[in-house]
């Protein structure tokens, strides 16, 4: 390409390889330094010599649009300047991006090309850089079929043709090094495909922060320390985090906990939410909080879960290093905190990742593989290497960067089934002519290797609503590798039983029984989420039937029951006061309730259950394991009473779990129990505490020798109308030996 050709491509923002033309390079001849640069509208340009300021050589205007040669005679080796450019009687020196040398190294295009760089946020996207004592910062994109990329933003007038970027067709990658350019600018791509179409301004996939919505520019962040004091958390997280442990988790959805409705209705801040929702949930006792997705998303509706910027915290609530502080402090109050992940999908919006280059990159091609049916977006081609290591990078980032304890991965059914909400003849069969996305699995089974390789202490958590085998089972033992897996299958079931007048709940009692069939084939947790209080579903408790009082009370025994069912447990705010609308994720939670006792009482109710469930070890040891469950009585449908009981790890610990999903108190009410002794009463959902009608089994109940369900022991109780109840052994007399070797 000859000078003439080259400058007209530059002018034009035409160049694929800018660097090649721009900025020093030795003059045919070899015996001069030509330095080479495109100040649109420019008057003049001189280049200075950044050691001793002197001006070295006035450059000649060879376009008139701006485009500027200078020929410093004798030298031949490249050096540090600076051009001083005078626009129309303004004279400002700046600083040359393309004297600047690629900060990419052979490894990072070699791993990026292979999609295998597992840290690859910290090569892509913008990071505050110094480079040869010059302050600015590194900009870097994947555009693999682009003709040109260039870095726009208020730093240069959003003028693409003012900092196109060095590609590397090895690897796909642009980058570009921009001096003066600090935290906190806006910017955005823009991509030429390779049919010369100019694309709609991209943000950054890799992008750390953004605007406020419904603004859409990245924002200049970078990775910097920042002064955590969760050391102790971070130490012993692997402890509470096991599936031994305890595990009672809060959803949240930050923009709707709580709003400052006096000022204007607007959202807490990450910080505020450190002040005011960290210790709320301490005090209920939750051990963790889960979030909806904080990766930034276009539209508050979506609740976060069409994400865009999956690198960015949403800048609704504040800054990432603001979102670190959120997280500080839920570890330092002792709460693990989770986030909802979404690989399944992204939205369709212009500046997102749809048809980035002028290609289908990021998703599949085919609309039967490409496009989700039900929501209109876009699914990501977990087969293209690239793009599963952009997923797999942006998973150990949460867990690198923000501390996070867990991840649990949205829609994963919507991932393994290539037939997912679609009809016959809507979708591509694999390789074995079956409805498995094997790509899918394969990105799957290789995130949670990561996680639990480079985070043991970290776990996953998958929602998956199908029968799907193994997706919480090791993947070298042929499973997905989840830590754990939500129960929707036992929610479905349950709520619809809660859902059925008393009377006909004889009829049915197999919605509550049927669970147990399979509840130690997975590692569960019992969800009662925000997928269960929207779409016109109702509140939970506007699920429940009968009067005000009956409501409450079926809500309090539906909550006891399920603490006391194996599995880890999960609560949607609003659940723990018995909000009676419908979430409105524009709205605060109804807090005024809390000047209710029925709501109130639930409130109690919730932090009771989290404490006798953290203190008794028999309701958390063995949550997974089938020898830590067993029935009592599953077959007195006619009075719907139901009775098991819970293990721990040692066999003389186990809890006594009795429901009765009647509103007639069942005085006299025998039940086997597996050993003599005395029984106490640890709770009881129908307690004056909790706003019930106070029939409770005080004292110390004996039990009597009486072979009843099988058991050579029986307990006589009063059953609670609407009510469940826990029953705790005393602990066995150890024997004493005397000082001649009997035992007393």
């Amino acid at each position: 390409m000859n000078q003439k050709t080259n400058i007209q491509a530059i002018v034009q923002a035409d160049h694929a390889d800018p660097f090649s033309y721009l900025g020093p390079h030795s003059s045919e001849v070899g015996t001069a330094l030509e330095i080479r640069t495109f100040q649109p509208d420019a008057q003049s340009v001189e280049v200075v010599d950044a050691a001793t300021g002197e001006v070295l050589a006035a450059a000649d205007k060879a376009h008139l649009a701006g485009f500027f040669i200078a020929r410093i005679e004798g030298r031949t080796e490249h050096f540090p300047y600076r051009l001083r450019v005078d626009w129309n009687g303004e004279t400002v020196e700046i600083e040359d991006p393309y004297r600047f040398d690629s900060l990419f190294g052979e490894l990072d295009l070699h791993l990026l090309a292979e999609g295998t760089h597992l840290d690859s946020y910290r090569k892509m996207g913008a990071h505050p850089a110094t480079v040869d004592g010059v302050e600015g910062t590194s900009f870097a994109v994947w555009a693999p079929s682009a003709k040109r990329v260039s870095v726009v933003g208020d730093f240069n007038l959003w003028d693409g043709r003012r900092h196109p970027m060095r590609a590397h067709p090895g690897c796909g990658v642009w980058e570009i090094f921009i001096p003066g350019v600090h935290r906190g600018a806006r910017y955005k791509f823009e991509i030429k495909g390779a049919d010369g179409t100019v694309l709609p301004l991209k943000a950054d996939p890799y992008g750390l922060a953004s605007e406020l919505p419904p603004d859409t520019a990245s924002v200049v962040e970078g990775l910097h320390d920042y002064p955590w004091k969760d050391t102790k958390w971070m130490k012993g997280r692997g402890k509470r985090n096991r599936h031994d442990s305890p595990m009672s988790v809060y959803e949240v959805h930050l923009g709707s906990w709580r709003r400052k409705f006096d000022e204007g209705n607007r959202f807490l801040t990450y910080r505020e939410l450190a002040e005011e929702l960290v210790p709320y949930v301490k005090d209920l006792g939750f051990t963790h909080i889960e979030l909806l997705p904080v990766s930034e998303f276009p539209f508050d509706g979506s609740w976060g879960y069409q994400p865009i910027g999956l690198y960015a915290p949403t800048s609704r609530f504040g800054t990432p290093d603001d979102f670190k502080a959120f997280v500080d402090a839920c570890h330092q109050a002792g709460i693990g905190v989770i986030v909802d992940w979404v690989p399944g999908h992204f939205p369709t919006d212009e500046h997102g990742l749809g048809w980035f280059d002028g290609t289908n990159l990021y998703e599949h091609a085919d609309p039967r593989q490409g496009k989700h049916m039900d929501w209109g977006t876009l699914i990501y081609n977990y087969g293209r290497t690239e793009v599963a290591n952009y997923l797999l990078s942006n998973a150990l980032f949460w867990l690198d960067q923000f501390h996070i304890d867990g991840l649990r991965v949205d829609a994963v059914a919507s991932m393994l089934y290539l037939d997912y909400s679609r009809e016959d003849g809507e979708w591509i069969p694999n390789k074995y002519g079956g409805n498995e996305n094997l790509e899918a699995i394969d990105f799957l089974r290789r995130l949670n290797e990561l996680v639990y390789e480079r985070h043991p202490t970290a776990f996953t958590v998958a929602e998956e609503s199908t029968a799907w085998p193994m997706v919480s089972r090791p993947t070298d033992a042929g499973g997905l590798g989840f830590g754990f897996k939500w129960n929707l299958g036992w929610m479905h079931d349950t709520l619809r039983y809660m859902g059925k007048e008393p009377v006909h709940r004889q009829y049915h009692q197999n919605d509550l029984t049927f669970g147990l069939l399979y509840a130690f084939q997975e590692n569960f947790v019992l969800p009662l989420s925000h997928d269960e209080v929207v779409h016109g579903k109702g509140s939970i408790l506007g699920r429940m039937p009968g009067d005000e009082w009956q409501r409450f009370a079926n809500l309090r025994a539906y909550y006891g029951f399920m603490f006391g069912h194996p599995g880890k447990k999960l609560l949607f705010m609003g659940a723990e006061i018995a909000q009676g609308p419908e979430w409105q994720h524009d709205q605060s939670i109804e807090w005024h309730l809390l000047d209710y006792a029925h709501h109130k009482g639930v409130q109690s109710l919730v932090r009771r259950l989290n404490t006798v469930v953290a203190e008794t070890p028999a309701l958390h040891e063995k949550d997974f394991d089938g020898d830590g469950f067993e029935w009592i009585d599953a077959s007195d449908a006619g009075s719907s009473v139901l009775s098991f009981v819970r293990k721990g790890k040692d066999p003389d610990d186990f809890v006594l779990v009795v429901s009765n999903f009647t509103p007639v108190v069942r005085e006299n009410y025998d039940i086997g129990v597996p050993r003599g002794g005395t029984y106490t009463e640890v709770l009881n959902t129908d307690d004056s505490a909790f706003d019930g009608s106070g029939q409770v089994n005080a004292g110390p109940i004996e039990a009597k020798e009486q072979e009843t369900h099988g058991r050579p022991y029986a307990v006589t109780l009063k059953l609670p109308p609407l009510g469940t109840l826990y029953l705790r052994p005393s602990p066995k007399k150890k024997a004493r030996a005397t000082k001649g070797g009997k035992k007393t």
